[in-house]
């Protein structure tokens, strides 16, 4: 018997079926899954006692939160959204273990054990040390402690109303969260809400980036800090994700606080003014999908790959250890994507292609062991003709901006940017000088037909907010974006790097005149100030706005509004300006006096206006 990822012969064991007669495929393939299906999953845990996940409730309860109204709102948004948290196998109330805590100073937990006629609150002054009075009654099912839940949410805003100035502690609720789910011995999510604007660490985020970008410190702006790299591993061992929502409305004065959770496979969401009904609805949207979103704990993956082929590199939000081929996450669910690479050290065989099979293991919502496998297998081909046609722009692009965000951590960002120069360059002149087969002039760009937007896309990406900072952005913006990016699919990372341009015309048969895009402009500004403004155009003025003159400041231009991607345009131009696409020469006066008649040649040019 063969091996599909290696060569080697092996004796089959004793369950083997034989195939039928005149046929190459087992006779029990249709009652096992892995021989007929490429994706298959596998139960391990039957038998067993399930560990379901928790889910644990932090809120701030400082001055800031009480004062700014965000402790009252918070409360109520909890006490609406614990009746819509999934459910098992469709019960009415959620076998899902729920526990709240609040802090600012000081940790204050609850106990929700049914037994007892209310709950009971437990104060730890003393935080330096992860110690638990009691941790019975702290993680109950929801459906044994939903009154119990509520009536807390409801009295925490008036038990707290008077609290103290004094500073709420981020990382207090994070190492807590933690240990209480290591006692439970179970997985879980910590959402915990913070108002206060967080002081811990010395990387003052609110001021200016250039001074950063502009020394040899760029490379620290990114890296996260020892400690928060440790609580990462600890978490990805006990399979604890943490989520942050932060409602603070001040400059954020101490180190980012969103590194430990997106190495736990959460986030950061950060709302402005959360009365408002924007924030108000989104904060409602994030924490609905943040909850309700299938999520898979204690993730283990294990790529396996043909000979010939290895594993050189994975790249997503995760802490990558010694071997890339074995990956370990806290928390996994739709939203992630990883980008692995493959190289191949030998001549790969091309009547056998290549195998890649990929042995995702995790527990689910139900407190299930479940090993999840993809199997793949792709042809080889010598020629470049067959690699060029089945690239994809969007897939690099997610590959590059995976691989170049996270080597940020180690590398200048001027080495990334020429990198990606440098490896785009090389493809398309080996697209030009091995696979172009019409003639060719000095100068000419030849793209392959998958990959017309990737030059596009790629100078996004060497001119986006992290390898490139603006003047107005800020460190944390350009953290969060490299954070969010680094587990975006492929889908929302084209769509972030190149927005998707949409028709602004009417559906049905194209019409025989020009759609009119812009049914009224208010008024039109000239650049020169020798020349007049012209009167009210009409909807003819609008397809024949000069959209380009060779004659300086004298292109008309409306004012404060950005013009779409308009089907016609017309153009007067001086003689010695090549036309984009001339058609036949137009005896019509221009509607504007945008150039002198004597000296100007006039031309109908069907191209987009693209004015600012």
């Amino acid at each position: 018997m063969s091996c599909c990822l290696c060569p080697c012969l092996s004796v089959p064991w004793q369950c083997y079926q034989p195939t039928a007669r005149g046929r190459t495929r087992r006779v029990d393939a249709e009652q096992r899954a892995e021989l007929s299906h490429g994706s298959y999953e596998i139960l391990e845990t039957q038998g067993q006692q399930r560990e379901c996940p928790a889910l644990l409730l932090a809120v701030d309860v400082s001055s800031q939160a009480v004062r700014g109204g965000q402790l009252t709102h918070i409360c109520q948004q909890l006490r609406s959204f614990l009746d819509s948290l999934q459910r098992d196998s469709g019960s009415d109330q959620s076998q899902l273990r729920v526990g709240v805590v609040t802090y600012h100073s000081s940790l204050h937990l609850y106990n929700l054990n049914p037994a007892l006629s209310r709950p009971h609150m437990l104060v730890i002054t003393q935080t330096e040390e992860l110690e638990l009075p009691v941790w019975e009654g702290l993680l109950v099912p929801l459906r044994d402690c939903r009154t119990a839940i509520d009536k807390v949410l409801q009295q925490i805003p008036s038990l707290f109303s008077e609290a103290e100035d004094s500073p709420a502690s981020q990382e207090l609720p994070v190492h807590y969260g933690l240990h209480i789910l290591k006692v439970a011995g179970c997985p879980g999510k910590v959402l915990f809400f913070h108002t206060a604007p967080p002081s811990d660490g010395s990387l003052n985020c609110s001021s200016g980036s250039s001074g950063f970008f502009s020394s040899s410190k760029e490379k620290s702006l990114f890296q996260p800090p020892e400690h928060c790299v440790a609580l990462a591993q600890e978490c990805v061992a006990q399979g604890c994700s943490f989520h942050l929502f932060l409602f603070s409305q001040q400059a954020v004065g101490g180190a980012w606080p969103g590194h430990t959770p997106y190495l736990t496979g959460g986030g950061v969401y950060s709302y402005g003014c959360l009365q408002g009904q924007v924030d108000s609805e989104q904060f409602h949207s994030d924490l609905r999908r943040c909850v309700d979103t299938e999520t898979g704990y204690r993730v283990e993956m294990q790529v396996s790959v043909s000979k010939g082929l290895r594993v050189s590199g994975c790249f997503g939000a995760f802490t990558p250890g010694p071997d890339p081929a074995h990956i370990r996450l806290a928390t996994i669910d739709w939203h992630t994507a990883l980008a692995v690479q493959f190289t191949h050290h030998s001549p790969l065989d091309e009547e056998r292609g290549v195998v890649i099979q990929v042995a995702l293991s995790y527990t689910s919502s139900l407190g299930e062991r479940r090993t999840r496998v993809h199997s793949l297998s792709l042809r080889c081909s010598r020629h470049l003709v067959d690699t060029f046609r089945n690239c994809q722009a969007e897939t690099l692009l997610t590959f590059y901006c995976k691989r170049v965000y996270c080597a940020v951590l180690t590398r200048p960002l001027q080495d990334l940017r020429d990198e990606l120069l440098t490896e785009l360059t090389a493809m398309l002149t080996c697209y030009r000088q091995h696979c172009s087969t019409t003639a060719l002039t000095h100068g000419q760009l030849v793209l392959p037909q998958g990959l017309k937007s990737l030059p596009v896309m790629l100078n996004s990406l060497r001119r986006s907010e992290v390898l490139l900072p603006g003047l107005r952005g800020s460190v944390p913006l350009r953290l969060q974006l490299r954070s969010q990016l680094v587990t975006m699919d492929t889908a929302s990372t084209a769509a972030h790097f190149y927005p998707q341009l949409l028709p602004l015309v009417r559906h049905g048969p194209r019409p025989a005149e020009p759609v009119q895009l812009i049914e009224s402009i208010n008024e039109f500004v000239p650049l020169c100030p020798n020349l007049p403004v012209p009167p009210s155009p009409c909807s003819t003025s609008v397809r024949r706005q000069c959209v380009r003159c060779a004659a300086p400041g004298s292109v008309w231009r409306r004012r404060g509004c950005i013009w779409p991607m308009m089907p016609w345009a017309w153009c007067c131009g001086w003689a010695t300006m090549p036309p984009h696409r001339s058609s036949p020469a137009c005896s019509t006066p221009p509607p504007f006096p945008c150039c002198p008649a004597e000296s100007a040649v006039c031309r109908c040019w069907t191209m987009p206006c693209l004015s600012e």
